[in-house]
């Protein structure tokens, strides 16, 4: 009997090293946490010892305060070992990164105890804030709120209204999630595991310091007072965008490893001569594809990185074209992962959508997550398209 292969070295290793030994784990708890719709407790227990839920902490709270290049390349290595899990630790990352935009006193609120304490985000204003002596009262249902299964905090998007209700403003409220009600409601085809279930708020004070201006942030103005801190210049929309990019690109490299794993065990194709499958052109031709789609996606991936941390490092907001770029960039990641994964379906052929075969779960992950509106590589290249012609009227500010 060999010797045991020793456990990584969790402290010496870089981060994206850490979510890469951490993939089989993943792979291994996949199909558990997409049958109990929720990330199973042994990935959050060695994603919490790596470290890999601070990646956006501040340094003087114990976090890691790492670049956004960072983020996206441990999302899309955790990606590969599991969708939900990757998707959930990105969104929980990203939460970090939001309040590292709030004051101080906020930061600390969360932090001060512990640097792992985990938070969930939903931008869209499904909530009212009404407002209230330093503060606001706030009430909404906020669905599709990914990790507020493994979160103490939640970041809910609101309208700030008046006492007669007019509208102020639209903002997010920084709440602990045990003011807060979740309601079951994560029923879906793909990325089971996220429990992205309904948030539920009924008249909760939120202090005026725990309520961030999104019209603000959007131009690049954020409340913390820590004004040297590149990583919360990053823009806006871009890095909440690029969240969710990571953890897409990893399910289409999990797929080809998966496949490239099989056509080495020496398998054949049905209804031909080729008692290997690698030996077939059409094999070769279409992995080749189907890498190359991987690789492309890749390179957009991380110029839409790069972008957001050099205009961060530069204390310069990031230009409408840039930012719009970024958008293209995202939405051109979701289309080659997806089309990648789709000639690797066809190679691996029907045995793909057998229920005990990863390659379908990993189907229904990246078919469900490249459809989240950030992503949507339709509405990317019609913002990016009047950016380039200089046309000030856009389809939407979340830019």
């Amino acid at each position: 009997m060999g010797a045991a292969e020793p456990a990584p070295d969790i402290e010496r290793a870089t981060l994206p090293g850490r979510a890469a030994a951490l993939v089989g784990l993943l792979r291994r708890n996949a199909a558990r946490t997409e049958q109990d719709r929720c990330v199973a407790a042994e990935n959050i227990a060695a994603l919490d010892e790596a470290g890999l839920f601070s990646l956006a902490v501040p340094k003087r709270l114990g976090g890691h305060q790492e670049r956004i290049r960072t983020l996206v390349e441990v999302s899309s290595e955790l990606g590969r070992g599991c969708g939900s899990t990757a998707w959930t630790t990105s969104l929980i990352n990203i939460s970090g990164w939001l309040i590292g935009l709030y004051p101080q006193r906020a930061q600390r609120e969360v932090y001060a105890q512990d640097p792992g304490t985990r938070a969930c985000a939903v931008l869209p204003p499904h909530g009212t804030g009404r407002t209230a002596d330093a503060g606001s009262i706030v009430t909404g249902r906020w669905g599709f709120a990914s990790g507020c299964l493994h979160a103490r905090w939640a970041l809910l998007g609101m309208t700030l209204t008046g006492e007669r209700g007019d509208r102020l403003d639209q903002a997010l409220a920084l709440v602990p999630v045990d003011q807060l009600t979740i309601e079951d409601t994560w029923h879906v085809a793909g990325m089971r595991g996220t429990g992205s279930n309904t948030l539920v708020a009924d008249g909760v004070f939120v202090p005026a310091h725990r309520i961030l201006s999104v019209t603000h942030a959007l131009q690049g103005t954020y409340p913390t007072e820590f004004k040297d801190e590149t990583l919360y210049r990053a823009a806006f929309v871009p890095t909440l965008a690029l969240s969710l990019a990571g953890p897409l690109l990893g399910l289409a490299r999990g797929a080809m490893e998966l496949v490239l794993a099989s056509l080495a065990a020496g398998r054949g194709i049905s209804h031909t001569h080729y008692a290997q499958a690698r030996e077939a052109p059409s094999t070769q031709m279409q992995l080749a594809e189907a890498a190359s789609l991987i690789d492309t996606a890749t390179l957009h991936l991380m110029r839409a990185a790069d972008d957001v941390d050099s205009w961060a490092a530069s204390g310069q907001c990031m230009p409408l074209v840039n930012r719009t770029r970024a958008r293209m960039d995202i939405g051109t990641v979701a289309r080659c992962s997806r089309d990648a994964l789709d000639l690797l379906l066809s190679v691996q052929g029907a045995r793909s959508f057998a229920d005990d075969s990863p390659l379908q779960r990993i189907w229904r992950d990246l078919e469900t997550g490249t459809r989240h509106a950030m992503v949507n590589p339709a509405i990317a290249t019609e913002m990016y398209g009047r950016a380039l012609l200089g046309i000030e009227d856009q389809i939407t500010a979340l830019i």
